[in-house]
């Protein structure tokens, strides 16, 4: 009967860390929307930079 109580406890002690773990903490959820932000401008950037070679491009053969 004791080794089921303690089994007991142990599962449900490792079910709450689950949650926990799940459970976004305030300074995770921050570092994620910061993650996001910058993974967004990176590729805003890019693009930005991907359209000024290009624009450069044309404008370099047009005065060939």
């Amino acid at each position: 009967m004791a080794a089921e109580q303690n089994m007991y406890n142990y599962s449900a002690d490792r079910h709450v860390q689950y949650l926990e773990s799940k459970t976004p903490g305030r300074n995770n959820g921050f570092s994620r929307r910061c993650a996001s932000l910058v993974k967004e401008q990176r590729a805003r950037l890019y693009i930005l930079r991907r359209c000024a070679t290009m624009l450069l491009c044309w404008y370099i053969q047009g005065d060939e």
